[in-house]
């Protein structure tokens, strides 16, 4: 296996680095996995002509999850606008400010705030605390509930096991669940999706991802983190080998 730590993400650079490996052995190549970054995408056509490039499924499930925070975070500012309007009225007219406590103890504010790791799992994942915060986040804000459960099909078409004829007919129900749903941030997932629709599409022929680098990545990042950055490149790169090689 070749490893090879390349300093950037210039598509010319990294080209120019990876055609130092004869051409021979470049054509073995059969499989790339990868980000949506154009770049990426052009340097594995340059570099490895005979791969199939596949769309790692996690960076596609990111951005789903993404939008779901980011319908959550809306009403979060608008709960945030309404109690400071709320407090300023009650000032105005000399009272005091009550807000609302809902049945777990929460305000609504604090439900928008404290449902953000919840959202990032599966329903079966959920504690005792978390089912309760969902039932009354779902019951005040449908969009989320729907913006999660749009999240949460489109993981479960990933986890599909059988043909990919049948993963593209999923697809495409869930694309037009999101036409439906009217949820502007669904439909830029949906749109992203449409571009890289093939190379998608090609993870269901051998179910492969990026997990593997991006855990080493992971680590990586936090043996760094250990020191507090790198001043010695090339001795960090030597306990690096000697660590994970």
């Amino acid at each position: 296996m070749l490893v090879a730590i390349i300093a950037g993400t210039r598509a010319e650079m990294i080209i120019q680095i990876l055609e130092k490996i004869p051409h021979k052995q470049r054509k073995k190549v059969a499989e790339i996995t990868l980000d949506m970054a154009g770049s990426m995408n052009n340097i594995a056509k340059s570099c490895f002509p005979n791969a199939m490039v596949v769309t790692d499924r996690f960076h596609v499930q990111k951005l789903a999850i993404e939008a779901v925070q980011e319908v959550r975070i809306k009403h979060r500012w608008e709960a945030i606008d309404a109690e400071n309007e709320a407090i300023e009225n009650a000032r105005k007219q000399k009272k005091g400010y009550h807000p609302i406590i809902l049945e777990n103890g929460d305000t609504l504010k604090q439900l928008l705030a404290r449902s953000r790791y919840l959202l990032y799992k599966r329903e079966c994942q959920w504690t005792k605390t978390q089912r309760v915060r969902a039932k009354l986040l779902f019951e005040y804000y449908p969009d989320i509930q729907y913006a999660y459960e749009l999240s949460q099909e489109l993981t479960k078409i990933f986890d599909y096991r059988g043909k990919k004829i049948y993963a593209t007919t999923k697809l495409a129900l869930w694309h037009e669940k999101v036409v439906k749903a009217e949820l502007k941030v669904f439909n830029t997932v949906s749109r992203t999706i449409q571009n890289h629709y093939k190379t998608i599409l090609n993870y269901f022929d051998n179910r492969s991802t990026n997990a593997s680098a991006e855990s080493f990545n992971a680590k990586i990042k936090a043996f760094r983190a250990q020191f507090r950055g790198v001043n010695n490149v090339g001795f960090f790169l030597f306990r690096l080998t000697q660590i994970y090689a």
